[in-house]
């Protein structure tokens, strides 16, 4: 089949490559104009998929990135894979509308368009379906196929990706989510089907809500089993050790990516205007895990000061920019808002971190560098943000005068760990 894929980031890039390998004619979309010369080029800038991946589909002729709307014509599947960011709280989905009435000059009678962006209840039926009707002239469920299948994307992970993550698919009627489901199960290995696209939509909320919520209820206790002189990580351990009633979650510097800082507040945001209620879980979580940067820099500073150390002047290097581990992702890392932070204090931040080879997410005043003995060596302390395979742990313990480790990844007399 031809297939426009809208959107080649994170998540449409991975689903683009893997539909032309099995035989789809394939054309993925981006407005993004550098982004599509990079494609063009065969260079992959995601983690999930290789240049020579790229650079075969592009030989075999299976795989036409482009920034130019007319090359979406002739389409017999549709997905839309776009960012939906927050805007001061409030969900924009911009850049949903804007791909919905694209592919709306190019939809034809039986084609399919499914929506894998995250977002709140209710989007595929009542903002997509109205726009593709309103651009083409057709019904849906009757002239085309619509439904909505979440994404379930985890950068770097080598187990649990595109092809072997059971994929949750939608259909707004009957046929829609058999020709949603058939598409689908042509690129991956499961599919699980559900009866209504808000459903779909309601649990890729609720797997990132549950994470959320967990990752924040860990944090808040390793700053009190700080304060209480006690070892969280222990005892994180022990409690692992029941077989039934609990699933282990561990601390960490703040939460990174799309789904955590802000798919959840999705939920929120709807449960808000649609009902006039709060959802005091995510609120609550939303400011745990939010200040979770705070508190490394707080401990930090402290640090320092046992040591009669200022931060003012005092040089930190960063391991990690990322905001998990063997990731280039760097969006809403906690990595930012702890550079920020320290900057303000005066210190001289240097960062390393191999995976992360755009900047657009760092601050300016970072100076990136390579984790060297020498780097390592000439900080006046280090802190581990995200333990990338790449680093050579051991050499931090021997050469850094302190390590704040945030991963539980070091031991050593000059380590401390979140």
């Amino acid at each position: 089949m031809r297939v426009v894929i809208a959107g080649q980031g994170y998540v449409g890039l991975p689903l683009a490559v893997r539909a032309a390998q099995v035989g789809h004619s394939v054309v993925g979309f981006d407005v993004d104009e550098e982004r599509i010369k990079r494609l063009a080029a065969g260079e992959s800038y995601v983690d999930d998929v290789s240049s020579a991946e790229l650079q075969e589909i592009l030989d075999a002729g299976s795989f036409h990135p482009s920034a130019d709307p007319r090359s979406c014509a002739g389409f017999d599947v549709a997905v839309i894979a776009v960012p939906t960011p927050l805007r001061e709280g409030t969900p924009d989905l911009n850049y949903i509308e804007q791909s919905a009435r694209t592919l709306a000059r190019y939809l034809r009678p039986g084609a399919i368009v499914a929506l894998e962006s995250t977002t709140y209840p209710g989007t595929t039926t009542d903002l997509v379906a109205p726009l593709l009707e309103e651009g083409s002239g057709l019904i849906a469920g009757v002239d085309f196929h619509l439904g909505y299948s979440p994404e379930r994307i985890d950068p770097g992970n080598r187990t649990w990706n595109l092809v072997t993550t059971p994929k949750v698919v939608s259909g707004i009627n009957p046929e829609s989510l058999q020709r949603v489901q058939a598409f689908y199960a042509s690129v991956v290995e499961h599919t699980v089907p559900v009866s209504d696209p808000k459903v779909a939509e309601l649990a890729k909320l609720m797997e990132n809500t549950f994470r959320h919520v967990n990752i924040a209820l860990i944090n808040e206790l390793a700053v009190f089993a700080h304060d209480l002189g006690i070892d969280v990580w222990e005892a994180i351990e022990a409690a692992s050790s029941k077989p039934f009633g609990y699933m282990p979650f561990v601390p960490g510097p703040g939460v990174g990516g799309h789904c955590l800082p802000i798919d959840p507040s999705y939920l929120s945001w709807r449960v808000q205007r649609t009902l006039g209620q709060s959802f005091r879980f995510v609120e609550l979580a939303n400011d745990i895990n939010n200040h979770m940067p705070d508190y490394v820099v707080r401990r930090l500073v402290g640090a320092l000061n046992q040591r009669r150390k200022p931060v003012n002047g005092s040089t930190v290097l960063l391991l990690g920019l990322a905001y998990k581990k063997n990731s280039g992702d760097a969006r809403e890392s906690p990595a930012r808002r702890v550079a920020s932070l320290l900057l303000d204090m005066g210190a001289e931040v240097r960062a390393a971190d191999p995976h992360v080879v755009e900047d657009a997410h760092v601050d300016r005043r970072v100076v990136r560098v390579a984790g060297t003995a020498e780097q390592i060596a000439a900080a006046d302390a280090v802190i581990v943000l995200a333990d990338h395979d790449a680093f050579d742990l051991d050499l931090v313990v021997e050469h850094a005068r302190y390590v704040l480790d945030t991963r539980h990844r070091l031991t050593g007399p000059n380590v401390e760990s979140l």
